[in-house]
Formats: C-alpha cells, sequence, structure tokens
C-alpha cells in the first residue's frame, strides 16, 4: 500500500529559468491535502495547466530514499519540501511506474519517467545530492482522474 507522508505546492517556479541567478522566492507550502484535476495537475500549483498532456502534472518521492539521501550524504537538516517535489510517499518502488498505470487514494495516475535532479539540487538540499539522486530523483506522473490526495496519518 502506497502511504502518504508531505505533500507540497507552490505557485511560481524558484529554479526554472534561474539558471544564471539566484533562485526564486516562491515558498514550497505543506499541504494536509492536494486536489489532483485529470490532465491539469495540482490546483494551485505552478504546473497546473502548464500546457496540454504535460508530463510533470505531479510529481512522487520516495521517503525511503529521502532518508538514505539523508544519512549516506550527513544532511540531517535536508527537509523533503526542498526538493521541490509534489508528494513524499512509502512502499513503492517509484522506479517501477513508469510506463505504468497505479492509484494512489482512489486517485488514478500515469508514470511517464523519472523526475531527473538538476544541479540545483546541491544548493537545495546539500553538496552532492544531484550526482546521489541520478536514477532516483523520483517520479513525474499525469493525473487520469480527479480526486484528492491527503497525508495518511
Amino acid at each position: 500500500m502506497i502511504r502518504v507522508h508531505h505533500l507540497f505546492v507552490s505557485d511560481g517556479h524558484n529554479f526554472v529559468g534561474h539558471h544564471d541567478g539566484p533562485p526564486g522566492e516562491h515558498a514550497t507550502v505543506a499541504a494536509d491535502q492536494i486536489e489532483c484535476v485529470t490532465g491539469q495537475g495540482i490546483r494551485g500549483d505552478r504546473y497546473f495547466a502548464h500546457k496540454e498532456d504535460y508530463k510533470g502534472q505531479i510529481t512522487f518521492f520516495s521517503m525511503e530514499v529521502f532518508a538514505e539521501l539523508q544519512r549516506e550524504l550527513n544532511l540531517p537538516q535536508a527537509h523533503p519540501e526542498a526538493t521541490r517535489r509534489n508528494a513524499f510517499v512509502s512502499g513503492v518502488n517509484l522506479g517501477e511506474l513508469v510506463g505504468q498505470d497505479f492509484e494512489v487514494q482512489g486517485v488514478h495516475f500515469r508514470g511517464v519517467e523519472e523526475c531527473r535532479p538538476c544541479y540545483w539540487m546541491d544548493r537545495a538540499l546539500g553538496p552532492g545530492a544531484e550526482a546521489w539522486l541520478k536514477g532516483r530523483g523520483g517520479l513525474r506522473a499525469r493525473i487520469l482522474s480527479n480526486g484528492s490526495l491527503r497525508r495518511d496519518g
């Protein structure tokens, strides 16, 4: 069973388009619940209605991978919201969901591709994070049905 630990949204981009300058200042906001809209994304998130058939309508990240990152790179101060991923989950190998339809809390998704880490991860999480996360950066997915995700208690 897939368990939801954290949910995040942000209304703007901090890293996209900021390659030669400082990151933006749009907060990553923790939420107890998010609204998933078929083919559009997460209501209130920067990628909502971004473009037709967008691959990253929602992004998932593994709690197990995050805990391993903190241990192996000695980054106990790193926080999940720094990744800018939407849903932190456990109980599933996200890499195995690429090309697969899956369900979380009654909402249907299609795994599209790895959410590849970029060089900003070293700044957001700590030195070495980008390289360490290659192949473990999370999952980009399309939303196939309307519904809400909630943090599991």
